[in-house]
């Protein structure tokens, strides 16, 4: 008897040291079932609380298209004066363009605060430079010196696509386009923003004549180059609605810098 009773004793300890090793006390019924032995209720996933993600940038796309076109001896800089966040219109005569020399401007897309302090910085070191040297830089300098300022920020770039256009010291037409490091080439036309996708293959179409057999004889001048820059910008902003309102237009040749602007719709 007092055998059995010891065999017994032992057997419900080691019971008990396994439900205490299982996370469960001697009565406590099994996270699954409810009191009575039966399964436990669980809440619809709908009603269960989702973990939250949290998260901040500090760029903002505030859209709008810019282009450069170069000819033999002027070249065009122009842009939309839209600024916009998402779906709304922030402000629509905010310029995207800044006249940097008598021969050089340049326009910038992208985060309207990183445009802003470009320009004040190449403006900065451009007046340095005459200062220390007594003339302008020309514009193919103005060009490698923005692609040294853009890959010196290439760890924390500023977020805009930047267009330069401008004379060279033959007095010849020059655009240079850029990525957000710094990386750059020179071209004949450029287009940067959100209307790129649209208006890129009408140049390549009415300026490089790819895919066609109709190439003219003659370049276009000053002025018809103007008005084909004015329809561009007439269709891009049907399509695209981060452009729009007004186009701030600026002509280099070598008498100096001359301004239009261009309007266009407003919804």
């Amino acid at each position: 008897l007092d055998g059995r009773m010891f065999f017994g004793s032992e057997m419900l300890g080691a019971a008990q040291t396994f439900g205490a090793g299982a996370g469960m006390s001697a009565g406590m019924p099994h996270p699954s079932m409810d009191g009575y032995g039966r399964p436990a209720a669980r809440l619809p996933t709908s009603q269960v609380e989702q973990p939250k993600e949290q998260r901040w940038s500090p760029y903002a796309n505030n859209g709008g298209t810019c282009l450069a076109l170069a000819g033999d001896d002027f070249c065009i800089i122009a842009a939309d004066s839209r600024l916009s966040q998402g779906y709304s219109i922030l402000s629509r005569t905010t310029s995207k363009i800044a006249q940097l020399t008598s021969k050089c401007c340049i326009a910038s897309s992208g985060c309207n605060a990183d445009q802003t302090t470009l320009h004040k910085l190449l403006k900065f070191k451009l007046q340095m430079y005459q200062h220390q040297h007594g003339k302008e830089l020309a514009t193919p300098g103005i060009g490698q010196m923005l692609a040294t300022t853009l890959y010196g920020r290439r760890f924390f770039p500023y977020y805009t696509f930047n267009v330069v256009g401008g004379l060279d010291s033959d007095g010849t037409g020059c655009v240079f386009s850029y990525d957000a490091v710094g990386c750059f080439e020179r071209l004949k036309y450029s287009v940067s923003g959100t209307g790129q996708a649209l208006i890129e293959p009408f140049l390549d179409n009415m300026v490089a004549y790819k895919n066609t057999d109709m190439k003219p004889t003659i370049d276009r001048t000053c002025e018809e180059t103007l008005e084909l820059i004015k329809d561009i910008f007439a269709s891009a902003g049907e399509r695209d609605i981060y452009t729009g309102d007004f186009v701030d237009i600026h002509i280099i040749t070598k008498d100096g810098t001359r301004y239009e602007q261009f309007p266009l719709k407003k919804d």
